[in-house]
C-alpha cells in the first residue's frame, strides 16, 4: 500500500525570515491525520533568509537529522559543538535528556534550504550528543546509499533507533528498483526534482508512506534527489 502526502497539502508557515512546510503536525500546524509515521515524527522543509535563523532553544527525546539542500547551516549547542553543514553532509543531534542549540544561515547573500527530520529514539533518557558526516554522494548515484543508520560509521551518522535513512541521486530518465525489507515500513521523500513511484507522479516536497510493497519502481522524470527511511 502506498499513501501519498502531496507537498502542496502540507502545513505552511511564513514568518518573513523563515518559510517552513510541515509534512506532519508541528508547532501551530495540527492535523490528527498526520502525526508522524511509525518512529518518524517530523519532516520540515525550511528556507531561511540570509543572516537569519533560530535563536537558542531546547529539545528533548528526539533524534534530529539536518540535511542541507542549498546554502549553509551554522550550528552551536550546549555541548560546545560549533559547525557549518553544507550540501553533501548530514548532521545528527541526539536531544536525549535535554540539549539547547541555535541554527543560523551564516551567509549574507544566499538562501538556506534544508530538511529537518525528527525520529523518536528507542528509549528515553539518552545522553545528548552530536555528529556530522560527509556523504559519499557518488555512491548514491542511481541507487540508495545509507547516510543515517543504527550502527553509524564512515559517511553515516548513528541513530539511536532501528531506522535507516538513505539517499539516491537520479538523472532524468534513470530508473531505480528498491525492495523494502519485509515486515517493515518505508517513508519516501522527494527532496529535489520529480519522479514516478510505482506510477504515482511525485515532485519536490511530496512524500509517501509505504507498507507491504515488495518492490518500488522509481523513475526520474527530471534530475532528482530522493530520501527513503526504513522504519520498524
Amino acid at each position: 500500500m502506498i499513501q501519498i502526502r502531496k507537498g502542496n497539502e502540507r502545513g505552511h508557515a511564513q514568518h518573513g525570515w523563515l518559510e517552513s512546510y510541515h509534512t506532519f503536525s508541528f508547532a501551530d500546524y495540527y492535523d490528527p491525520r498526520f502525526m508522524g509515521y511509525r518512529g518518524l515524527r517530523v519532516i520540515n522543509e525550511d528556507r531561511v533568509q540570509p543572516g537569519a535563523g533560530f535563536p537558542t532553544h531546547s529539545h528533548r527525546e528526539m533524534e534530529i537529522i539536518s540535511y542541507v539542500l542549498e546554502g549553509a547551516l551554522e550550528h552551536k549547542d550546549s555541548l560546545g559543538n560549533g559547525s557549518v553543514i553544507r550540501p553533501g553532509e548530514v548532521q545528527r543531534m541526539t536531544a536525549g535528556r535535554g540539549i539547547t542549540h541555535s541554527e543560523f544561515n551564516p551567509s549574507r547573500t544566499e538562501l538556506l534550504h534544508f530538511l529537518q527530520i525528527w525520529i523518536m529514539p528507542e528509549q528515553p533518557g539518552i545522553s545528548p550528543s552530536y555528529e556530522q558526516q560527509a556523504i559519499e554522494l557518488s555512491a548514491a548515484r542511481g541507487k540508495f546509499h545509507p547516510i543515517a543508520t543504527r550502527e553509524g560509521g564512515q559517511g553515516e551518522v548513528k541513530l539511536h533507533q532501528d531506522a535507516t535513512m538513505s539517499v539516491a541521486v537520479l538523472e532524468r530518465g534513470e530508473k531505480l528498483l528498491h525492495h523494502p525489507t519485509g515486515g517493515r515500513y518505508t517513508w519516501l521523500q522527494v527532496a529535489r526534482g520529480a519522479i514516478a513511484l510505482n506510477g504515482y507522479a511525485l515532485t519536490a516536497g511530496d512524500g509517501a508512506a509505504i507498507d507491504a510493497e515488495s518492490e518500488l519502481t522509481i523513475e526520474a522524470d527530471r534530475a532528482a534527489e530522493v530520501l527513503v527511511l526504513d522504519l520498524d
